[in-house]
C-alpha cells in the first residue's frame, strides 16, 4: 500500500480560514475542491432547479393529471435501501400533494429479478393501476415498459442508472444521466430523482392555483429519507448531494423523521441527535438492505412508510434480525471465497487482474457483499456468482461486482458481451458496482474475458493500492470535542471522511477477541490508543500509519483514539 497525502491549495485554505473555518476543517475542504464559504452553504436555496433535470417539468403535469383525474398510480421500486426510500418518498410525497391512489410492488430479487419485467408490468396493471412510476429502475427496462404501454399504463420512468444503447419508448424519463439532459449532479440518486420530480409536481400545482406558497405541503419532511438513501447508495457527495445530506441530517438530530427511521436507529444501538452519515451507510442502510437480500423490501418500504410508532419498532427489529442472519451468512461465504480465491495463485504471487468466484452453495443476496469484501482485500476488480433460485432459471448465475479506480465495471461488461456475444444475459450498474446474469456453461468464458479486459485496462500503478489521506495530525487537534466537529459534517463517497497520515511508534500491542489488533501508540511524543479492526498481523516497532479520528468514553472521560486505516509498505 502507497500512502499519500492529498494537495492542499494553500490560498484556498488561507480564505477558509479568513472566513471564519476551523483551521483543520479549513485544510480538509480546501483538500476535497472546496474553495470559498459560499461553497459549504448547504441551505434549500441552494439546491439546484428542478426545471433543469430533463423530464421533470413534463413528469410533473402528467402526476398533476393523475391526481386531478383521481387515476391510481403504482411505483414499481427496486429491492435496495435507494429503491426502497426512492418508493417510500414518492408515496408519502404522493399522498402529501393531493394523489388519493397511490400503491407499489417491488419485485422480489429471486423471482423476479431486477427492474421492471413485462410480469411485473402484468401485475401492476392487474392491480388496477393507470400509472406506473419506476424509481431507482426503469432506464433499461426496454421490454418492460413496452408491455406496460400495450397494457393501456402511461409510465413515468425516474432513474439514475446510465442508459444503455436503446431507451425505453413512449414513456417519459427524468434520468440525469440519459442524453441531452443538463442537470449538474449526474451523481443524484434514484431517492434524489424522486423528490426532485415531486418538487417539480408541487410547483405545477402552485401553477395550477391548487395551492400557494402559504398553504403547498412541506415536502422538506421527506429529507431524512432522501439524506438515507443517498448515502447508502454510496453515490459521489457532490454538492447538491452534500446539501440534501446535511438537510437530511439536520431534521434527524433534531427529531425529525419518520416513525421508522427513528426506529431503525433504536435498533441499530445509535443516537439520532448525534446522527452521522457513518450511521446511514454502517447502521440503517445495511437494515434496510437486508431485507431485500434475504426476505420481502416490502419490510423495508413498510418500516419507512408507517405512521404508527409501534408497528415501525416492530418492523425495526425484524429488519435487525435480518441483519443478524445476512451477517452469519456473509461470514461463512466469505471465508468460503477467500479459500477458492487463495487457491487462485500461489503465495508471493500476484493476484489475477480481476477475479471471477463461484459456488453452487452461495446465498444471491449476500454476493454483492462478499465482491466487495474480497476487492478490498486484494484490490482487484471482483465478480461473485451464485445459482439463480428462480422458478425455471436454475441454470442461470447471477453475479454482482466491485472495482476499483480506474476499471469501470459497466463498460467492461458492455465490452465482454460485444466480444462474447449470448456470454452476458443481462447486465447494468455503474463504474465501481455492477450486476449480471450469465448461463452456468459460460462461466469460465466469462472468468477469462473479464480477466483479459482487466488485463488490458489496467497497469502495475493501477493495480497498486493507494490510500489518499489528509497527512500529519498536529497534537493540538487531538481533542474529543473536534472528533465531535469532525463526525457532524458530511462526508462520503467523493467526500472522503478525513483520514491522517504519519510515522508513529508502537509502544505495545494484542488482539482482541482474536480478530482485532488493540495498539498503544506514541503520537507526536504523547501515548494515544488505537485499534486496527479485523487485523492480526503484528506491526513493526516504527511504522507510517493512516487513521481516522473516533472518541470513546472510559469512566465518564471521553478520550480520543485512532481507528487505523492501514500502514505502508
Amino acid at each position: 500500500m502507497r500512502i499519500i497525502p492529498r494537495d492542499v491549495p494553500p490560498r484556498a485554505a488561507w480564505a477558509l480560514e479568513q472566513a471564519g473555518i476551523h483551521p483543520l476543517l479549513a485544510r480538509l475542504y480546501a483538500a476535497r475542491g472546496i474553495a470559498s464559504r459560499e461553497e459549504l452553504d448547504t441551505g434549500l436555496g441552494r439546491m439546484l432547479p428542478p426545471a433543469s433535470l430533463k423530464g421533470a417539468p413534463e413528469a410533473a403535469r402528467l402526476l398533476a393529471d393523475a391526481i386531478a383525474a383521481q387515476r391510481r398510480i403504482c411505483i414499481v421500486a427496486d429491492y435496495d435501501c435507494d429503491g426502497a426510500t426512492a418508493c417510500a418518498v414518492g408515496v408519502r410525497g404522493l399522498r402529501l400533494l393531493g394523489a388519493r391512489e397511490v400503491s407499489y410492488l417491488v419485485p422480489d430479487r429471486v423471482a423476479d429479478g431486477y427492474g421492471l419485467t413485462p410480469p411485473i408490468a402484468e401485475r401492476v396493471r392487474a392491480q388496477g393501476a393507470d400509472l406506473l412510476v419506476t424509481v431507482d429502475n426503469g432506464i433499461a427496462s426496454v421490454a418492460g415498459v413496452a408491455r406496460a404501454r400495450e397494457l393501456g399504463l402511461a409510465v413515468l420512468v425516474t432513474d439514475h442508472h446510465l442508459p444503455g444503447a436503446e431507451l425505453p419508448r413512449d414513456a417519459l424519463i427524468v434520468n440525469p444521466n440519459q442524453p441531452g439532459c443538463g442537470f449538474e449532479s449526474k451523481a443524484i440518486a434514484g431517492v434524489g430523482v424522486m423528490f426532485y420530480v415531486l418538487l417539480a409536481l408541487r410547483a405545477e400545482l402552485r401553477a395550477r392555483g391548487v395551492f400557494d406558497e402559504q398553504t403547498q405541503p412541506r415536502l422538506d419532511a421527506l429529507l431524512p429519507l432522501v439524506a438515507l438513501g443517498t448515502v447508502a447508495d454510496v453515490v459521489k457527495l457532490d454538492a447538491n448531494n452534500r446539501r440534501l445530506v446535511a438537510q437530511g441530517l439536520k431534521r434527524v438530530r433534531a427529531g425529525a423523521m419518520p416513525p421508522g427511521l427513528a426506529a431503525l436507529f433504536t435498533a441499530a444501538g445509535r443516537d439520532a441527535r448525534v446522527a452521522t452519515t457513518f450511521d446511514f451507510g454502517f447502521a440503517l442502510g445495511p437494515r434496510i438492505n437486508a431485507a431485500g437480500r434475504l426476505a420481502d423490501m416490502t419490510l423495508g418500504i413498510e418500516c419507512l412508510l408507517t405512521d404508527d410508532a409501534a408497528r415501525a419498532a416492530e418492523l425495526a427489529r425484524t429488519l435487525d434480525g435480518i441483519n443478524r442472519e445476512r451477517r452469519e451468512i456473509e461470514g461463512d461465504m466469505r471465508e468460503q471465497a477467500l479459500q477458492l480465491v487463495d487457491a487462485m495463485f500461489e503465495e508471493g504471487e500476484d493476484p489475477p487482474p480481476a477475479i471471477t468466484v463461484f459456488d453452487p452453495d452461495f446465498h444471491e443476496g449476500v454476493v454483492g457483499i462478499v465482491a466487495s469484501r474480497i476487492k478490498d482485500r486484494l484490490h482487484r476488480p471482483t465478480f461473485v456468482f451464485a445459482a439463480s433460485q428462480a422458478p425455471g432459471r436454475e441454470h442461470e448465475l447471477k453475479g454482482s461486482g466491485r472495482s476499483i479506480p480506474g476499471f469501470h465495471l459497466r463498460d467492461a461488461l458492455d465490452l465482454v458481451a460485444k466480444r462474447h456475444p449470448g456470454v452476458l444475459l443481462r447486465f447494468g450498474g455503474h463504474a465501481m458496482a455492477a450486476g449480471c446474469t450469465i448461463g452456468e456453461e459460460h462461466l469460465d468464458v466469462f472468468e477469462e474475458a473479464l480477466a483479459q479486459v482487466a488485463q488490458e485496462w489496467l497497469d502495475a500503478d493501477t493495480l497498486q493500492r493507494r490510500l489518499h489521506t489528509d497527512g500529519p495530525l498536529a497534537p493540538e487537534y487531538r481533542r474529543a470535542d473536534l472528533v465531535a466537529t469532525l463526525h457532524q459534517e458530511v462526508w462520503g463517497q467523493g467526500f472522503a471522511p478525513p483520514v491522517f497520515s504519519e510515522e508513529v511508534e508502537v509502544l505495545s500491542q494484542r488482539l482482541v477477541a482474536e480478530k482485532h489488533l488493540a495498539l498503544k501508540l506514541k503520537h507526536q511524543g504523547q501515548p494515544v490508543d488505537a485499534m486496527w479492526f479485523s487485523h492480526t498481523e503484528p506491526l513493526p516497532r516504527r511504522v507510517k500509519m493512516a487513521f481516522r479520528l473516533d472518541a470513546d468514553e472510559w469512566q465518564g472521560v471521553r478520550r480520543v483514539r485512532f481507528l487505523v486505516e492501514g500502514v505502508e509498505g
